[in-house]
């Protein structure tokens, strides 16, 4: 009998359920996307609802096309989750309801929080770096959390009366996929989620009560934490009503265990709605002296967790989604594909994608979108192809901040995720990083992280020396095809183009209350 092996991929746009073979081949899917609010400059959110129906959708179309294959339900053995991390929920324990739209990871409101927060210690930003391995941004959940409780009622209600349940995606999907409130909802969080919250101690792998302390959520109920890989509770429902839920890690984290990056310095990039390089620091964690950030990596059952280095870039593929949306001016990814190779180079264009600030290692929330270097010979070619080189760029600038901690170059870079699939995009890469760029055939590596998880806590697989064969066929190396001397001057002026987004969102603010006193 087939052993298959299900994966729940809930991202920032879309969510996706993915069945694998033992194999590590995909036998079907269900993908679809789901509304994202934006309700002032600066805000993301999401429906809490939206995320969980999706999940459950995506299940049940997926379980139709496996039957169609001359599959059951029954043949999937268990299940493995992935997802948007930092993204933050709250909902009641005694009504099992959410209180107030998610705040995903990418959201900037918490700029003055930030600020707030900062001048408590003498440390600043750095005040909790010691203890969770991260700088005080608007990126992580604690800080949402804290602003919640300084603005929203509801919340605070919740807190005083010892009501308020908090947890990242992975939290609130689980809860609710093992009954909630009703039928005994399993309330975890797996090392690698908690970790991006700053309340976890990355040492001890524990809540730290310093850090509860310092965001004031001593009335909080925070989920337990546990491994990546052991059994957490049953779906209560559908078709896969009985199926253990036994894998569990953030997104970027799935995709460097999906891209089997087990040992001491591998290191992968995935593009989706951002873009994240991590690189494996081994079973101690490293305080990075570039601004990276320290984090998880995974943790298997029992065994020890492993660390990592992560730089993040908050814009990749939604930058396309915006020239799509917003703009109009393309129609989906290929076309935008088909324009950039039209033209050998952006004409001198550079487009900063700041949208929402820039992560590292510059951690500029003051910096918005920019683009330079206009000219009348300007295209829509060229803009499309400063839109994919804005990405390759920030990778640039991750990957020698993580030379530098590390002291030893990278020498290959695996990637994955959507923006990988541009056979362009990946060239660009290679040519700005003059190093090759590795990418595997099947791309949905994140949700194959997951699986595995899964399927080690499951016994199909028992070491990591099983998975040896899996995903290794038909790769595709792009080289670089330019010279040192022309990526330097590239270099350069992506450096100025971003010297140039900053403090822009300061000068937004002032113009938005400008606007408002003229309304009035």
């Amino acid at each position: 009998m087939p052993r298959l092996i299900g994966s729940i991929d809930q991202g920032t746009t879309s969510t996706r359920f993915v069945i694998f073979n033992e194999k590590g081949e995909i036998v079907t899917y269900h993908q679809m996307e789901f509304v994202q609010n934006h309700p002032q400059p600066g805000w993301v959110e999401h429906d809490p609802y939206d995320l969980l129906d999706s999940v459950h959708t995506c299940i049940e179309h997926a379980i139709l096309k496996l039957r169609l294959l001359g599959h059951e339900a029954s043949d999937i053995e268990c299940i493995g989750l992935t997802n948007q991390r930092e993204t933050l929920i709250t909902w009641d324990s005694a009504t099992g309801h959410s209180l107030y739209p998610a705040i995903v990871w990418s959201d900037t409101r918490t700029v003055d929080t930030v600020k707030q927060l900062a001048s408590k210690s003498k440390k600043g930003v750095n005040a909790l770096k010691d203890i969770c391995g991260l700088p005080l941004t608007t990126y992580f959940a604690g800080v949402k959390l804290r602003w919640l409780l300084d603005n929203i009622p509801v919340v605070v209600q919740a807190q005083n009366q010892n009501r308020l349940c908090v947890g990242t995606v992975d939290t609130w999907l689980i809860y609710n996929l093992t009954g909630g409130l009703e039928n005994g909802g399993v309330m975890v969080t797996d090392v690698t989620n908690a970790s991006r919250t700053m309340l976890m101690d990355i040492h001890a792998l524990n809540w730290s009560p310093e850090s509860i302390e310092f965001f004031g959520l001593e009335q909080v109920r925070l989920p337990r934490i546990v491994s990546s890989s052991e059994i957490y509770g049953t779906l209560a429902e559908g078709s896969l009503k009985g199926v253990p839920i036994a894998g569990c890690l953030g997104d970027q984290q799935a995709a460097l265990v999906g891209q089997q990056c087990f040992q001491k310095g591998d290191a992968k990039n995935t593009y989706g709605t951002g873009c994240f390089m991590l690189f494996n620091t081994g079973r101690q964690p490293v305080q990075s002296q570039n601004g990276l950030l320290t984090t998880v990596a995974y943790k298997f059952g029992n065994h020890d967790a492993a660390y990592a280095l992560e730089g993040s870039v908050a814009v990749a593929g939604s930058s396309i989604n915006w020239l799509r949306d917003n703009l109009g001016i393309i129609a989906d990814a290929g076309e935008l594909n088909t324009l950039a190779s039209k033209v050998k180079s952006t004409a001198g264009v550079y487009f900063v994608t700041a949208f929402a600030g820039l992560f590292a290692p510059y951690w500029r929330s003051d910096a918005r979108g920019t683009i330079c270097g206009i000219t009348h010979f300007t295209k829509l070619e060229h803009i499309c192809r400063a839109a994919l080189e804005a990405v390759c760029y920030q990778s640039r600038v991750i990957l020698e901040a993580m030379n530098m901690d590390s002291k030893t170059p990278l020498r290959s870079l695996k990637v994955d995720g959507g923006m990988s699939n541009s056979d362009i995009c990946m060239q660009i890469q290679s040519d700005i990083l003059g190093i090759p760029v590795d990418r595997p055939l099947m791309r949905e590596t994140t949700a194959l992280g997951s699986a595995i998880a899964a399927g080690f806590a499951c016994g199909i697989w028992k070491s990591f020396d099983e998975l040896s064969s899996i995903n290794k066929q038909d790769r595709t190396l792009f080289e670089s095809k330019i010279s040192q001397k022309r990526r330097n001057k590239m270099c350069n002026g992506w450096e100025q183009a971003v010297k140039r987004s900053y403090g822009w969102a300061n000068v937004a603010t002032t113009v938005s209350t400008e606007d408002k006193v003229l309304q009035l």
